[in-house]
């Protein structure tokens, strides 16, 4: 039995070592297919957006008016900004937006001192709810998972992303208290945002008056009648307001040359390590093909010398050296059968697990990217360092074929040797 679970340990490495060359390959396909869907995103976003231009008084995170103490710069501007900018020439539509975080304070103790930190809960976001704006720009979130959008002439209710249910614990249909204000939730949508700040969309009117914002918008959304207007239209806001803060998107087209790069950078290493996988599978398939047959051949060999008399006894009453030779192959092979059984279990319920301790697992990492002022991350452009490692059935049979294989193999010395014992000296053998 100790021979047996040996040798099934042995074929489950067969078994799990490919399996997790063929999930590490699966996984470099996939991130190919994920970048080039990405890519094609990412340039019709872009083809959308070229004459774009975001305007708002700041960016980011800072710290505040307190010593010690960091919370979201927020600051906000007056409805009369939409106006003015509506009237500059060249300028198609104008888009206003109101953002508010609501978060918690916690306090953390560092090298440097105390610092009372806001952390972000979830961020209140007012939107135009125009049908035209709706259907023709980014407005809402697209990725609605349950229930429906936000639609013109919606009031009382609220669009939550999958984080913001949890967090209220609510779902559609659910009436939800935001600050003081109830709002029937009619939508979930699934965020990406990997700030933290999960947002949940509501009409402009419904958000300033919660907020106690009224009149009072976060950030303006500018579009030019066409992209060869966006320079100008940018010149003309900032002589309005030199206090904005004012970008474009058309640096978006080197950040998908950029991306290439990194993307490459990513293959590049993802192929290398698949390479240096495929090696060190090789050896390892190898190693454990010579220990199978060793020990089988050893156990034989050794089975052999213990039955020498049994051997002699056997030919005395007539046995011949062909069924004395076909009864040691068949325990030999009787032997690997019941270990490839074994080694099919172990493998099928272990591969995960041995392949990932016997291969290096093809990884790949990114990092910041997208638009100016914002951190995105690119959907599944990531390798996981957990191989989902699971064996198909033409590999077992495979693995289980190669044990019977290496057992016939391992027994037909002994087997052979058993069968040249002579009658005389077995039964001398003490």
């Amino acid at each position: 039995m100790l021979v047996v679970i040996a040798l099934g340990f042995s074929m489950a490495i067969m078994i799990s070592i490919p399996t997790g060359i063929m999930a590490n390959q699966e996984a470099a396909e996939q991130l190919n297919a994920n970048y080039n869907a990405y890519v094609t995103e990412v340039e019709e976003e872009i083809n959308k957006t070229l004459t774009l231009v975001e305007c708002s008084l700041s960016s980011g995170f800072t710290t505040g008016f307190k010593p010690g103490f960091m919370r979201p710069t927020e600051s906000f501007l007056n409805e009369t900004a939409v106006y003015d900018i509506s009237g500059i020439e060249f300028v198609k539509d104008v888009l206003p937006f109101l953002e508010k975080t609501e978060g918690t304070l916690q306090t953390r103790e560092t090298p440097r001192g105390t610092f009372e930190i806001m952390t972000p809960d979830y961020t209140i976001v007012g939107v135009p709810l125009n049908n035209s704006y709706i259907d023709n720009y980014v407005v809402l979130p697209r990725d609605v998972i349950e229930g429906r959008n936000l639609e013109e002439g919606d009031s009382g209710v609220v669009l939550l992303s999958l984080d913001n249910t949890e967090y209220f614990g609510v779902g559609v249909g659910d009436e939800v208290n935001i600050l003081e204000g109830y709002f029937t939730v009619v939508g979930v949508y699934e965020t990406s945002d990997t700030l933290g700040l999960n947002k949940l969309y509501m009409g402009m009117s419904d958000a300033q008056t919660i907020t106690d914002l009224e009149g009072q918008i976060s950030k303006i959304d500018v579009y030019a009648e066409d992209e060869s207007y966006v320079e100008q239209i940018v010149s003309d806001i900032t002589s309005l307001y030199p206090e904005f803060y004012v970008t474009t998107y058309k640096e978006r087209l080197s950040q998908i040359e950029r991306l290439g790069d990194m993307y490459e950078t990513v293959l590049d290493n993802a192929e290398q390590t698949l390479s240096q996988t495929q090696a060190v599978a090789f050896q390892e398939i190898g190693i454990a093909i010579v220990a199978t047959s060793l020990i089988v051949l050893f156990t034989m060999l050794y089975t052999v010398r213990e039955r020498t008399q049994e051997i002699g006894v056997l030919k005395a009453i007539g046995f011949s050296n062909r069924s004395i030779l076909s009864q040691f192959m068949a325990e030999g092979v009787l032997m690997s059968l019941m270990a490839g059984a074994v080694g099919i279990i172990i493998g099928t319920i272990g591969a995960p697990i041995l392949s990932s301790i016997l291969l290096p697992v093809a990884t790949s990492g990114t990092g910041p990217s997208g638009m100016p002022g914002r951190q995105t991350t690119i959907p599944g452009l990531t390798l996981s360092s957990t191989v989902a490692a699971t064996p198909s059935l033409e590999l077992i049979l495979l693995a289980f074929a190669a044990a019977v294989l290496l057992g016939a193999i391992g027994t037909l010395y002994p087997a052979w040797r058993a069968s040249r014992t002579s009658p005389m000296e077995a039964l001398r053998h003490e």
